[in-house]
């Protein structure tokens, strides 16, 4: 059975809202495609009140591309493909708590990332999102040009973001993890399904250009960093318990914020597979 499902702006530049659908029941291949088309017309997508066992949500995201494991930190024992991200009440920093596209320090990055609450803080705990196309298109057309040419270093040590899993790490590590992933990329690469171009720094991973210094690539890359999340390109999403967020890792970052100390957050994360950027 079709669901009939709707679709609601979360604001201006990115982010949507899907609702009535089910996802813990059967969902048929009209409503995958379109949830697809709402996801790359989005860049994120979320949805509420979903009660969604890890076994239905492993399924629910095979059905959008294979599943790849985190290469830093163990998941579930029943469900290996699903890494637990957790925030205890005691611990002050939080994982991934930067803005980031997630593990661009690989050769193949992943496509997308599905989260689900499974218990959130009474406040505060919100992920924050941001579109690279409008990061991109909002430049000036020299700026443009020279970042076309242009080809980033990213890596896995960046002192940033290696802090935000430093917890997870020590309770969840895979025995078979490097201690340092790098990977080169495009600065601008072209969304495989969409055509359009999307800015692809972050201020996680990237470290410098191709045959260039950090020094020397300091200057421009702290002004990517910024631009990129200027408020107008973001979205706010408050979690509550079942809501879930699927997003296009290859077109936005995302930011969760670490503004809940004293309690409990734990969300389970699924991975999907990409392609290497061009």
């Amino acid at each position: 059975m079709t669901s009939r499902i709707e679709d609601e702006p979360l604001s201006g530049a990115l982010g949507g809202v899907i609702h009535g659908v089910d996802l813990g029941g059967t969902v048929d291949e009209t409503t995958i495609a379109a949830i697809r088309r709402l996801w790359l017309e989005y860049g994120v997508v979320f949805f509420r009140d979903q009660n969604l066992p890890d076994g239905r949500f492993l399924e629910f995201a095979k059905r959008f591309a294979p599943v790849v494991e985190y290469p830093f930190m163990k998941g579930l024992e029943l469900f290996p493909e699903i890494i637990p991200v957790v925030k205890l009440e005691h611990e002050r920093i939080n994982f991934g708590g930067i803005w980031h596209s997630d593990t661009s320090y690989l050769e193949t990055p992943p496509m997308g990332t599905m989260l689900i609450a499974r218990e959130v803080p009474p406040r505060g705990g919100d992920t924050l999102f941001a579109n690279m196309y409008l990061a991109y298109e909002t430049l000036s057309g020299g700026m443009r040009r020279l970042l076309d040419g242009l080809v980033a270093v990213n890596s896995s040590s960046k002192a940033d973001v290696s802090r935000t899993r430093e917890d997870q790490v020590r309770a969840h590590a895979r025995a078979d993890a490097k201690v340092e992933y790098e990977a080169e990329h495009p600065v601008v690469r072209t969304h495989p399904e969409t055509g359009r171009k999307a800015l692809y720094v972050n201020a996680g991973h990237t470290v410098r250009f191709r045959d260039m210094t950090e020094k020397e690539s300091a200057p421009l890359l702290s002004f990517l960093f910024a631009h990129q999340v200027r408020p107008e390109f973001t979205c706010r999403f408050r979690w509550q318990p079942g809501s879930i967020a699927f997003w296009d890792n290859r077109c936005t970052q995302h930011n969760p914020v670490n503004d809940y100390h004293g309690y409990r957050r734990v969300m389970h994360r699924i991975t999907l597979a990409g392609d290497r950027p061009r």
